[in-house]
């Protein structure tokens, strides 16, 4: 599938777009492993999302559903899971593979991880590196890439790890095996990442202390089945934030979306290019904090990142970039090299792209200098990442001319419905299929 996108338009309206990727994913991890009935809304019916529930059913967990975001998880206990008949796919989901093997480090049986070509050529050496640590032996291809070999019946035994980058696919990975060993499991953060894991843990009843950047827990308890209700997902509301944010005219209401403290540097490093957005309603949901969103048009002008936003916002730097080509002056961003191992490596991607509009860019090792400016018109290869297609779906707000977004089909791993939705709300995109 490929978008096709008419240049202009803006974005108005009020819309709650689907639920958040991260939660959904370790709703269902932790449920499974609860005693007792969980029950969730909002669950995300993304492709990632419905892999990690189909990893889950391999391995004995019953599970209804989705039925319009509704998931009922019938836990087995941290020691009910069952050895898979098969390898477990988890397509393109790579906070389903980082997660798993530290849940399944500890399980009585081998079992095997493999996704699509995109995931099978994503490192995994970053959570193989802690794990074995801890005891665990898993065996990968090439550059600790997947296919992923974990052999069960080993005894792992608490660490404590300092984390060499932010990331909490690696600080959750550790601590999720932190439940299957002894003693006391701790993670040291160099800046915070999005703590959803110690958030749901503790909504689960099991024990996670945080202080002063250091998360830790003790192995052996466990979890007792609580529902859930899974708030929008700032990554998604992300496309929509920066549309409104360039398009003259524009004027959009954002429902029901999570503002979890280590997810919002994208609404921090927006307001600070000059973004009109505020937060209406603030309330809690399940333990995490959700608002509704409102943002007009406002003109941008270009900044040099903070570093400390910088873990804040790994997943929406894609339309962040958009935003910064959009803005007066210069944007620089430093401190992301995580951005290269993602579904592609989105700063080479994002660059070629923006260079293929005729936005001046220079790529740094670890981040990009963009230059605001016009767009033009083009064809952009999005290396069947998701996030790159929607992030140059949006950028035809203030194109001067047709631009086709190639590899779309990945969208909908994260977001279903995106080109209806962002259709409804102004943006000229038609999807057409290859």
């Amino acid at each position: 599938m490929h978008f096709t996108l008419q240049p202009g338009g803006n974005l108005k309206g009020e819309a709650r777009v689907p639920g958040d990727k991260s939660i959904s994913h370790r709703a269902i991890m932790l449920g499974a492993l609860a005693e007792g009935t969980s029950r969730v809304n909002g669950f995300l019916e993304g492709e990632d999302a419905l892999a990690t529930l189909a990893a889950f059913r391999a391995m004995g967990v019953q599970i209804e559903g989705p039925v319009d975001g509704c998931v009922t998880v019938h836990g087995v206990g941290l020691h009910g899971l069952r050895a898979p008949d098969q390898p477990l796919d988890l397509g393109n989901a790579g906070t389903g593979m980082r997660l798993l093997c530290g849940l399944l480090a500890g399980q009585p049986f081998d079992t095997e991880l493999t996704g699509d070509a995109s995931l099978c050529s994503r490192p995994m050496g970053r959570v193989i590196e802690p794990l074995t640590r801890m005891g665990a032996r898993i065996e990968s291809a090439a550059g600790g890439r997947p296919p992923l070999a974990i052999r069960g019946g080993q005894r792992l035994r608490g660490i404590h790890y300092d984390l060499p980058m932010a990331s909490a696919q690696v600080k959750s990975c550790c601590l999720l095996a932190g439940l299957y060993s002894e003693g006391e499991t701790s993670v040291t953060e160099p800046a915070p990442t999005r703590d959803h894991t110690e958030r749901m843990l503790r909504g689960f009843g099991y024990p996670v202390q945080s202080v002063n950047g250091e998360i830790s827990l003790q192995g052996g308890g466990s979890l007792v089945a609580c529902d859930i209700e899974v708030p929008a997902d700032i990554s998604s509301a992300t496309f929509f934030l920066v549309g409104a944010s360039i398009a003259p005219g524009s004027d959009l209401l954002l429902s029901h979306v999570g503002i979890n403290p280590t997810r919002i540097g994208v609404i921090n490093i927006l307001q600070l290019m000059g973004a009109d957005i505020s937060l209406q309603n603030q309330r809690e949901v399940g333990g995490e904090p959700v608002a509704d969103i409102r943002v007009r048009y406002a003109p941008l002008h270009g900044v040099e990142i903070p570093a400390d936003q910088v873990p804040l916002a790994i997943d929406e730097f894609p339309a962040l970039f958009i935003a910064a080509a959009c803005a007066q002056g210069r944007t620089v961003l430093h401190g992301a090299e995580e951005l290269r191992v993602k579904e592609s490596d989105r700063i080479a991607a994002m660059a070629a792209g923006l260079t293929t509009l005729g936005v001046r860019n220079t790529v740094l090792d670890d981040g990009i200098v963009i230059e605001g400016g016009p767009m033009g018109a083009g064809t952009i290869h999005t290396y069947n990442d998701h996030r790159i297609a929607m992030s140059f779906a949006i950028a035809a707000l203030r194109a001067e001319g047709e631009i086709t977004v190639r590899d779309c089909g990945h969208v909908a791993t994260s977001f279903p419905g995106f080109d209806v939705l962002a259709r409804r709300l102004g943006l000229r995109i038609s999807a057409v299929a290859d």
